[in-house]
């Protein structure tokens, strides 16, 4: 079915405003996170770009398509905790290596939104490991907030306290705020490079995939794992949340097919968003809930702007110092780190196997050529059905 063409009627300020802010959140919050990714990984700024175009263009593409399709504000994006995962892992993995978990990720999302077992598929994962595994690969981030305070003590320490202001002000739009600020400060402080910065066009970098299963364990799996547990299901509850009845499984076959497309220029897998969705699918978007679907149109149409000027988003994030990367990036994940750890203690039963998934893959483990976010679900796995069923010695 083709998608449906949106009303004149429909359109309004606050939801398209709704939309811009989405986007901007995501590129001043989980960007960084993104951002970070590439410095680990040692490659020329150009390819940083294409990730950046790859994404955007990916979440520009779904976000107008479902949003029109089904008139319901469905946010998409990329996936954070999964950025998160490639800094620990690069460059240790190589970008054939990556792109190859992408594919497989992509098509694994098509099947299980094809099949329909969505919900079955989560239920078979303890929410204590699930929110375990991604609280240990967010805290490292966490701490590096604080930790930058000992590189750039006067720009770290003055964003820490008007992130605490304004969380408690002005929680909505924090992240945005602080970013402004931080570019201000950073300049004043003579720690940018904001002269270089000029308009350039995008040309994506293509790869070529290669698989490889130690890649596959210490990657993909947790890639998928995080982009189920982390995005699909919080994001189908924040729509569920504001009455809107949609089913996950045309969204995961619409996200899979995109992340296969842009995998061969370094897109990351695209996935309904968490966070920034809850902006757009509120009353603050429009009163009346049938008409919010302009805010996932403009969100997405904004995203295609952001891919348009790739090359020069890329810029700003390589002219800003990586304290205030590190700053940004940290406070926040400061939510999803709280909301994953709470999530740990909420079964009493999984509570000691999810710490232990926590630790495990915090810990940074590589064993066996595998990332530690693998062995912290296994090893969780295994304690969770002891714990539930533990051995018991008779005479």
């Amino acid at each position: 079915m083709n998608a449906q063409v949106i009303s004149r009627s429909d359109f309004s300020f606050t939801a398209i405003a709704a939309g811009f802010l989405a986007v901007l959140v995501s590129y001043t919050g989980p960007m960084t996170i993104y951002y970070q990714a590439w410095q680990s990984s040692g490659l020329p700024t150009e390819h940083f770009s294409s990730w950046l175009w790859a994404v955007s263009i990916s979440a520009c593409v779904s976000g107008i398509y479902l949003s029109l399709r089904y008139k319901t504000p469905i946010i998409t994006a990329w996936s954070a905790p999964g950025a998160a995962l490639l800094i620990g892992l690069m460059p240790g993995i190589s970008m054939a290596e990556v792109v190859g978990a992408y594919l497989a990720v992509a098509l694994a999302l098509i099947v299980i939104g094809a099949s329909g077992v969505f919900d079955k598929l989560l239920a078979a994962i303890p929410k204590s490991i699930a929110c375990g595994m991604m609280a240990g690969i967010l805290i490292q981030f966490g701490l590096k907030a604080f930790i930058a305070i000992e590189s750039a003590p006067t720009l770290a320490v003055s964003l820490i306290v008007l992130y605490l202001i304004l969380k408690a002000f002005l929680p909505r739009y924090a992240l945005v705020v602080l970013f402004v600020v931080g570019v201000g400060l950073a300049k004043l402080l003579g720690l940018t490079h904001l002269d270089q910065l000029h308009f350039e066009w995008t040309v994506p970098v293509i790869y070529m995939p290669e698989f490889s299963l130690s890649s596959l364990l210490s990657f993909g799996i947790p890639l998928l794992l995080t982009s189920l547990t982390g995005q699909f299901l919080p994001g189908m509850a924040i729509l569920r949340k504001d009455g809107y009845g949609v089913s996950a499984d045309p969204i995961l076959k619409v996200t899979g097919l995109l992340s296969v497309f842009v995998a061969f220029v370094g897109g990351i897998t695209t996935v309904i968003a968490a966070i920034t969705a809850a902006l757009c699918t509120g009353k603050d978007a429009h009163p009346d809930s049938q008409k919010r679907y302009v805010a996932g149109v403009a969100n997405g149409l904004f995203y295609g702007l952001g891919a348009a000027m790739a090359g020069s988003v890329a810029m700003l994030f390589t002219a800003l110092p990586v304290a205030l990367i590190a700053v940004i990036a940290g406070l926040g994940l400061i939510g999803a780190i709280a909301s994953n750890t709470e999530g740990i203690f909420q079964s009493q039963q999984g509570s000691e196997a999810g710490v232990i998934t926590l630790l495990v893959t915090a810990s940074g483990l590589n064993f066996l050529s595998i990332g530690s976010a693998f062995w912290g679900v296994v090893l969780g796995l295994l304690a969770y059905h002891l714990f539930k069923q533990p051995l018991r010695l008779t005479n």
